[in-house]
C-alpha cells in the first residue's frame, strides 16, 4: 500500500553507486508493483473466492516471472507459470487448453484422458463445443465427482447460473466454477453475485489492469557536505515546474488510531516521523554496509500486503477515481509543511 510523496525506498551511497542502482530498482519496482496493485484490487472485490494468474503470454517472458510472483504477493492463490513456481515457490496450477480438447477425435475422448491422466478432482474446459452437454458429459464420466468446470467465453454471470443448476440438477453439487475471459477486476466485481467459485486473469493483470507502471521517480534529495565520513548532509531539490522534489532525507510510518484502522501517512524531513505505541514504521532496513538485511520468505511479504490492507479505511475498496484512502502529512523541522 503506497501513497503520494511518501518514500518507499531510500538509498545511501556514492553518487556513482546510486547511479547505478536506479534504473534496475525503477524497472522493478515500477513493474512489479503495478502487477501487484492490480492483483491486490483482483483479490479484493474476489472477496475470498480465488484467483489464478494466467497472464503470461501477455507479457515478456521474465516479465511473466515476475508477475506471477508479484500476483502471489497481493493474494493470487496460484499461478500457471512453472518457472514462477520452481524460482520462487508460487503455488502452481492449470486448466487445459481449447487445442488439448481439438487434438482428440472427439470431447469424450479428451475428457477420458483429463481424467485418467489427472483424476476426478481435475478442472474440465467445457465451452470448446456446446458448454451444456460437456457438463453432463463431465460429470456423467466421473459419477458427479468432477472437480471444476471452465467457462471461457460468452456471459458469464448469466453462464453460471446456468451451469450451476445443471450441476446441482444432476447430483454434482460440490463441483466448481471457474470463469476466465480477459477478465479485470471490474469484471470479477459484477461477478460477486454469481455463482462463481474462482477465477483466472490474464491479460488485465500482466499489465496493470490499464496502469502498467506506478510512476515511481528516484531523486537526489541529500548530498555530503564534504569528503570526511561524518559531514553533515545538506537537503537538495529540484524545483521545475512541474516535477518539484521535496529535499531532505525522509522517515516515515502509517499512523494508526486506537482500533488499528490507518489514518495517515506521515513523513519525516530531517526530522523523525515519531509516532506512538501502535503506529507502524514504512521503511526498514533492506541492505546496510553491502549485506542483505531484509530478505524474507515470499509468504511473509504475502501475509505483510494481506494485512496493510485490511488497516486501510473502507473507502479503500472503492474501483473508482478519487482522491488517496489517506493523507500524507510532511512533517520538517519547523513543523507540518
Amino acid at each position: 500500500m503506497y501513497f503520494p510523496h511518501s518514500p518507499l525506498l531510500q538509498v545511501e551511497g556514492s553518487f556513482a553507486e546510486a547511479c547505478i542502482l536506479e534504473t534496475v530498482l525503477l524497472s522493478i519496482y515500477n513493474y512489479d508493483s503495478a502487477i501487484a496493485s492490480a492483483a491486490s484490487r483482483m483479490t479484493l472485490m474476489a472477496d475470498g473466492r480465488p484467483c489464478i494468474e494466467m497472464g503470461s503470454r501477455r507479457t515478456h517472458e521474465w516479465a511473466g516471472v515476475a508477475a506471477a510472483r508479484a500476483a502471489y504477493v497481493a493474494g493470487f492463490a496460484s499461478t500457471s507459470n512453472l518457472e514462477a513456481g520452481r524460482r520462487y515457490g508460487v503455488p502452481t496450477a492449470g486448466t487445459a487448453a481449447h487445442s488439448f480438447t481439438l487434438l482428440h477425435d472427439s470431447e469424450s475422448d479428451a475428457f477420458r484422458a483429463q481424467i485418467a491422466s489427472l483424476g476426478e478432482a481435475t478442472t474440465l474446459l467445457v465451452d470448446t463445443y456446446d458448454i451444456h452437454e460437456a457438463v453432463k458429459l463431465g460429470v456423467e464420466l466421473t459419477g458427479g465427482r468432477l472437480g471444476a468446470i471452465r467457462l471461457d467465453s460468452g456471459d458469464l454471470a448469466e453462464l453460471a447460473v446456468d451451469v450451476r443448476g445443471l450441476l446441482d440438477s444432476l447430483g454434482a453439487t460440490k463441483t466448481r466454477i471457474v470463469v476466465t475471459s480477459d477478465l479485470d477486476e471490474y469484471q470479477i466485481a459484477a461477478l460477486r453475485g454469481a455463482p462463481v467459485d474462482g477465477y483466472g486473469v490474464g491479460t488485465s493483470l500482466v499489465t496493470g489492469s490499464g496502469h502498467p507502471t506506478c510512476a515511481f521517480v528516484y531523486k537526489l534529495v541529500a548530498r555530503a557536505s564534504g569528503d570526511e565520513a561524518d559531514a553533515p548532509m545538506v537537503p537538495v531539490e529540484k524545483l521545475s515546474l512541474n516535477k518539484a522534489t521535496v529535499g531532505g532525507r525522509k522517515t516515515a510510518l502509517r499512523r494508526l488510531d486506537e482500533q488499528g484502522r490507518a489514518e495517515a501517512e506521515v513523513v519525516g524531513v530531517g526530522v523523525p516521523s515519531d509516532g506512538d505505541h501502535n503506529d507502524r514504521p514504512i521503511l526498514v532496513p533492506l541492505i546496510t554496509a553491502g549485506e542483505v538485511v531484509g530478505r524474507e520468505p515470499l509468504e511473509a511479504a504475502r501475509d505483510r500486503h494481506a494485512a496493510a490492507r485490511a488497516e486501510l479505511p473502507r473507502n479503500a475498496r472503492k474501483m473508482s477515481k478519487g482522491e488517496p484512502a489517506i493523507p500524507t502529512v510532511m512533517l520538517g523541522e519547523e513543523g507540518p509543511r
